[in-house]
């Protein structure tokens, strides 16, 4: 058993962790959370958003909401879904198959189907790209270190340096 402090987890790939990452539309990273292995994609979704902070160009408090989420088939939910519409924000997650068979054994009663745009969808290829920027660090890709903390440390020195560079080649 692994102390929690080192952020690792019992998957079906065996011991591992996991990085929950949100990603701007250039894919830099906005918040990133590191989770081991085993605990669910489903959950850790606000708490990643909940994490955002961008700096405003005036005087301002940072913004902490997204325009849209774009999320892969790990993270819809009843909950995820109530939680964005209440924040204003859109959201683009597709369905998995398992609720698209419950939706249609309840008929009628199941209700609406939240919309889902896929050409919308292409555009979460930004955030594949962001995690494989990351992942270019061998030390991030490998997990080399012990510790969740010191984990973190890394990929929060790989996503500075990956917005530094985003900014001198998008500078005239």
């Amino acid at each position: 058993m692994e102390p929690v402090d080192h952020g690792i987890g019992r998957s079906r790939g065996g011991l591992t962790s996991k990085i929950h990452l949100a990603v701007d539309g250039n894919g830099r990273p906005l918040s990133v959370l590191i989770t081991p292995g085993n605990i669910n994609d489903t959950i850790m979704m606000t708490t990643v958003l909940g994490q955002i902070r961008v700096r405003r160009a005036g005087a301002g408090r940072p913004r902490t909401r997204p325009e849209r989420v774009l999320a892969d088939r790990g993270y819809p939910s009843r909950a995820n879904r109530v939680w964005l519409a209440r924040r204003g924000i859109k959201v683009t997650i597709p369905d998995r198959a398992d609720q698209h068979t419950h939706r249609a054994r309840r008929r009628a009663r199941a209700g609406r189907p939240p919309a889902f745009d896929p050409t919308i969808y292409r555009r979460r290829n930004v955030v594949e790209r962001g995690i494989n920027q990351l992942k270019n660090w061998r030390g991030i890709a490998m997990r080399s270190d012990k510790t969740a903390r010191n984990y973190h440390t890394a990929i929060c020195l790989a996503a500075t340096l990956i917005w530094l560079r985003n900014d001198l080649i998008n500078t005239p």
